[in-house]
């Protein structure tokens, strides 16, 4: 982009930036980004449905379905003047190579932006979820994964599901921090995600995820103003690890997040102090 390209569209995006700012243009951006939200919904429901029936004798681990499904998030985002979502490091280029994807959970937020991804996963999931109309029968129809929390026989069940996923090579999303991080602080890492990693030896991909806390202010039906970004950093490779070396492999992923996030703030705090 030319300085003089750059210069226009800083401009226009601090303009942008002061209209949200005041209460009442976030309030009609937040009912026009709703309304946009329920319509999208509405439409996608039918068109994932047919075209989980019409690939389901070829497909049995519901791809396409599930990559359907998420770009409604897309649409979403295009359609929401309040945020603006953006996908940065090297996506990988085989969409069909499974990985176990895993990142920091800032907010519930995260799903939708990670949705902008270019390639599909079939995500663990609380059971809540589950039980919604219309985004619960996508994330039916998708063969997403569901997860009662607390119960331990459902999360040995859930684990057993990612496998079978990766084993049809597709890639599996897991939280695991296992919640939304409450301070915007990087929580601990549970074991889960790595242990099927190193069972299935297959790489992790590690995700960081920024900005997405602003996206929905708590006790708020609107909408925040966010500019969010998920990175796509290096796959860490599993080959050659047992069960000895989970909380390693853990460890090394959690580090490589956190610094991955680290440099993220730095990149804004120093974008911000040009303007």
């Amino acid at each position: 982009m030319s300085d003089s390209k750059r210069s226009t569209t800083d401009r226009y995006d601090q303009r942008v930036t002061r209209l949200s700012d005041s209460v009442v243009v976030r309030t009609i951006l937040s009912v026009w980004a709703w309304i946009v939200l329920a319509v999208v919904i509405i439409v996608w429901t039918p068109m994932v449905a047919v075209v989980r029936l019409v690939t389901a004798p070829f497909d049995p681990a519901a791809y396409h379905a599930g990559y359907l499904f998420r770009k409604l998030t897309v649409v979403h985002q295009k359609l929401n003047p309040l945020w603006r979502f953006r996908v940065s490091g090297r996506v990988p280029d085989d969409p069909r190579h499974p990985y176990v994807v895993v990142a920091n959970h800032e907010s519930f937020v995260d799903i939708l932006l990670i949705s902008h991804l270019p390639f599909e996963m079939k995500w663990m999931s609380k059971s809540d979820f589950f039980r919604y109309p219309l985004i619960g029968w996508m994330m039916r129809l998708a063969r997403d994964i569901r997860l009662e929390r607390g119960d331990r026989k459902s999360g040995v069940k859930a684990l057993q599901e990612c496998r079978h996923r990766l084993d049809q090579n597709v890639s599996v999303m897991i939280f695991p921090e296992g919640t939304r991080s409450h301070s915007g602080e990087l929580g601990e890492f549970k074991d889960g995600a790595f242990r099927i990693a190193i069972q299935a030896g297959l790489p992790i991909l590690p995700l960081a995820v920024i900005g997405t806390r602003d996206a929905l202010i708590k006790h708020d039906w609107r909408f925040g103003r966010s500019d969010a970004e998920v990175r796509v950093l290096d796959p860490i490779p599993t080959e050659g690890l047992d069960k000895a070396d989970v909380a390693d492999l853990r460890d090394r992923t959690r580090a490589a997040i956190a610094a991955a996030i680290d440099e993220m703030r730095s990149e804004r705090s120093a974008t911000a102090g040009t303007r």
